[in-house]
């Protein structure tokens, strides 16, 4: 039976028994009643009163607002997803949250571990470490070169791209850079854990690997010399020490030459750039030029 006729006729109150029964199972039975309800309460300074069914028609809303049925499955699921994701939150911010400390171009800084231990962090570099596990397990995540005096304790591990240092407790340089991969040892043993291979180091020991090549050597110094602004190389390419440069000074270089890869012996200051350039190019014939305040030209 077409709504719109039983509507016309319950708006004249023709209605019959049987058709009563099928407007009241009509979805919009109870909202139309109501609107007539409480239609005497309203109150305007002009109104007009429908003249036929088609009248009212045309000043019906076109469309209703659904009444949405509770669906108390779908709620409860949610209500679950809220507590399952601030549980999350609450154990990922108060047992999982990560320390952080970087470093900028021509910026140094030293770090106290919730241990004690500490950590300079050489330019251009980065730890991080979950402080509120630190008693359990004594690990930090290294990219770039760090000192570390380790205070005696559990086994204590530096993780880096190009293989992993672990120590007891002694002072020890770790340097990550690109394909570049250095250990040195200055006091007790640490021991370095590569993809292919496990070394110890004494003290005066280092391990090098440069582009997937090893190399064992060793060092006098009783520090890193980059601790006392100061870098010094032995037998490295000459690409890693312009890198190194770089960072040190905050400034770009351009050099064309082919000498990237031949092997330097030697050292730069970090508080003087025309003193370091100095340093690095005369060994290998080179000459220098500084453009601006933060560009230098190698030249053969």
């Amino acid at each position: 039976m077409d709504n719109k006729y039983l509507l016309k006729k319950w708006l004249n109150n023709t209605l019959t028994e049987e058709e009563q029964r099928t407007f009241n199972t009509m979805e919009d039975a109870e909202l139309n009643k109501a609107i007539i309800a409480h239609a005497p309460n309203f109150k305007a300074s002009h109104f007009s009163v429908p003249n036929s069914f088609e009248n009212l028609q045309e000043r019906y809303p076109a469309k209703q607002t659904p009444i949405k049925k509770l669906a108390w499955k779908r709620t409860l699921l949610q209500i679950a997803s809220v507590l399952v994701l601030g549980f999350a939150v609450y154990y990922g911010f108060f047992y999982s949250q990560t320390t952080q400390i970087k470093t900028l171009a021509a910026e140094k800084t030293k770090i106290s571990l919730p241990d004690n231990s500490t950590v300079i962090l050489n330019a251009a570099s980065e730890i991080s470490y979950h402080e509120k596990n630190w008693e359990k397990e004594r690990e930090l995540q290294l990219e770039g070169e760090a000192f570390f005096k380790v205070a005696k304790g559990e086994k204590f591990d530096v993780k880096t791209s190009g293989g992993t240092v672990s120590v007891l407790g002694t002072q020890f340089n770790v340097k990550q850079r690109d394909t570049y991969f250095e250990v040195s040892c200055y006091e007790g043993i640490v021991q370095v854990t590569t993809q292919t291979t496990v070394h110890k180091l004494l003290a005066g020991d280092t391990f090098r690997v440069d582009a997937g090549k090893p190399l064992n050597g060793s060092t006098q110094d009783i520090v890193p010399q980059w601790t006392t602004n100061k870098s010094t190389f032995k037998l490295v390419k000459f690409h890693h020490v312009l890198d190194e440069l770089e960072r040190q000074y905050a400034i770009s270089i351009t050099y064309n030459g082919n000498k990237h890869n031949q092997f330097f012996s030697g050292a730069f200051v970090h508080d003087n750039l025309k003193n370091a350039l100095q340093a690095i190019t005369a060994p290998l014939g080179l000459t220098y030029k500084i453009e601006g305040t933060s560009k230098v030209i190698l030249l053969d």
